[in-house]
């Protein structure tokens, strides 16, 4: 795939590529543009990037524009791509751009142009009869687009400001293949299927409320989930030699500024006053930690020390990007922090590595790692940035692990690795990550003895395996499609009695179980079996148990399960114990 670069040179890249596809579908965003610009002359263009997952671009129409008026613009820009129209890239002055965008029109692009330093050369890529300021890179011509799809439209505030007009957005994907293009949507249907807010309340696993947007509620079954994977959090990170800590949900500002958040990460942090003192509700665990480091001495000897801490942690999401657990404002973080010495420091980053690697294989998920290195809003020397990024590359080389470079993509403090989890419908996940930081101790005034009775300086690894708790219980709803394993299910086994008759021998199936740690229900409603059958199969329990006459009278139960072929799911008879067995 031919790209072209604001500079005039025309490179190959890959679709497959990340910086393939911001090119493929950032020049997709130009033809909607374009599109829109030759169906509604009278709309203002604002921004229009590359995502994750296609492109979208914000308008400002002076007629209504819902999804009915989508298939037009799509089939203009259709027309567009089939001009088959090369990409050009020219530089002019500021002046001249704010001249070109005042004649076309086009507010918003004159206020980012006025934004820009003056002097500056500004690159227009033109293709036809549209032409827009823009650094690129742009691929070198619309005919390779051979696949578009316009997604949908949502509305979206100028700059994400609330008190900003309101703007038009469309959103749309594209591919050099239409088979690719099948592929995307295929798998948009079954996550529409999977969709873990439609399944959390389905399977009545959590809620969010009108009365807190952004801020999970959760029900009976989803605690049991929740609780699931800290007990099995906890008992990996024992036998690792971590300990556990608890921190305080809010703290002074003077913490904050001493981090360092309070100049970086100000914008997402809820703030309060306690006695005339400004506080902060923390959006991130680590000052707390450094706290609890400094509260006594430390020798040489005791490194490395990992603490954990299952922190609660708010952060002020804008209202439009909220998504279920996937993007909330309270979350649940396994960090943990790890003091070392500087010859401990690739072990250590090998022995977390390990520990990811565990975890996401229990659940099935393949996964990459990408290193990302030092952003511009940073802080630090250049030779602690160069140490902390060869430390990284180091550990992961030696290992044998592959990875991809993100570059300035890193935390204002440490360059980090970072590990997207591929799931069973082929969506990436970024959740774990390991964080280098030579910054926070320096800025706490954190040491140690050494071994020469003098003190030094300690480094420290932030790391977190699941991210958030709450968005890797979403991946795992979507990823799963809600049937859990059996051991993570928050109900196991359903008890089902033909009858009344025999609901007495049923409840003492469910006697024996619960002795034995097994999550069980009986349904003892005044139902006909074949409608419990389905209702369990709808709530993906593992295993139902039929219990009649036979079983009652063989102190056995007939066992169904969840997984099988439905030709299959009948396992037959079975006596409690190797039932239990079974289960466990």
């Amino acid at each position: 795939m031919k790209v072209l670069q604001n500079n005039q040179q025309v490179i190959d890249l890959s679709f497959d590529s990340k910086e393939g596809k911001k090119a493929f579908w950032h020049t997709s965003a130009h033809v909607l543009a374009q599109a829109v610009k030759r169906l509604y002359p009278n709309a203002k263009c604002a921004i229009g990037p590359a995502i994750e997952n296609g492109f979208y671009y914000d308008f400002e129409f002076d007629v209504p524009f819902n999804e009915e008026n989508l298939k037009a613009v799509e089939d203009e820009m259709r027309k567009i791509v089939k001009e088959s129209l090369s990409l050009s890239v020219y530089e002019v002055s500021r002046k001249e751009a704010l001249l070109y965008m005042e004649e076309n029109g086009e507010p918003y692009k004159l206020e980012m142009i006025k934004e820009l330093p003056k002097g500056e050369k500004i690159s227009f890529y033109r293709q036809g009869d549209y032409a827009e300021f823009c650094v690129g890179p742009h691929i070198a011509n619309v005919s390779a687009i051979k696949a578009i799809k316009l997604l949908s439209v949502a509305g979206a505030y100028w700059r994400g400001d609330e008190y900003n007009k309101m703007l038009t957005r469309i959103y749309g994907i594209s591919f050099p293949k239409a088979s690719l293009m099948e592929e995307y949507l295929h798998q948009l249907e079954e996550a529409k299927a999977r969709d873990h807010r439609k399944l959390g309340k389905e399977l009545e696993l959590f809620a969010i409320m009108d009365e807190g947007p952004g801020l999970p509620f959760y029900f009976p079954k989803g605690l049991v989930l929740k609780n699931q994977l800290i007990d099995y959090w906890r008992k990996i990170h024992l036998r690792e030699g971590y300990q556990e800590i608890s921190t305080p949900i809010m703290l002074m500002k003077s913490l904050w500024e001493k981090s360092g958040h309070w100049d970086h990460y100000r914008d997402n942090m809820y703030v309060t006053s306690v006695d005339d003192m400004d506080y902060a509700i923390k959006p991130m665990n680590c000052p707390g930690g450094m706290l609890v480091y400094k509260s006594k001495s430390h020798s040489y000897r005791e490194f490395p020390i990992r603490v954990g801490e299952l922190g609660i942690v708010h952060r002020a999401e804008k209202s439009g990007t909220l998504h279920g657990l996937m993007r909330a404002r309270c979350f649940t973080q396994d960090d943990a922090h790890i003091f070392m010495r500087e010859d401990q420091v690739r072990q250590e980053i090998q022995g977390v590595i390990r520990l990811i690697d565990e975890v996401y294989s229990r659940f099935g998920f393949p996964y990459e790692i990408e290193l990302s290195t030092r952003p511009e809003n940073s802080i630090g020397s250049d030779d602690d940035w160069e140490l902390a990024i060869n430390s990284l590359k180091e550990a992961v080389e030696e290992m044998g692990k592959p990875y991809t470079i993100n570059e300035g993509d890193g935390a204002f403090y440490g360059p980090k690795l970072d590990f997207h989890v591929k799931d069973s419908i082929g969506r990436t996940w970024q959740c774990g990550t390991i964080q280098l930081d030579f910054q926070l101790p320096q800025r706490f005034d954190l040491d140690y003895v050494g071994e020469d009775g003098e003190r030094h300086r300690p480094i420290m690894l932030h790391r977190v395996v699941f991210g958030s708790i709450d968005r890797f219980i979403g991946i795992l709803i979507e990823h799963y499609a809600g049937k859990f394993p059996v051991w993570l299910s928050p109900v196991q086994v359903k008890i089902l009695p033909v009858s009344d008759k025999f609901l007495d021998y049923s409840k003492e199936i469910e006697k024996a179980l619960r002795a034995k740690d097994i999550r069980v229900e009986l349904d003892d409603r005044n139902e006909k079996l074949g409608y419990k059958i389905r209702e369990a199969r709808m709530d993906k329990v593992p295993y139902m148990l039929v219990i009649g006459e036979k079983e009652e009278q063989g102190k056995v139960v007939s066992v169904r399960a969840r997984d099988a072929e439905p030709d299959k799911a009948d396992l037959g008879q079975m006596a409690i114990d190797e039932f239990v067995r079974l289960v466990e």
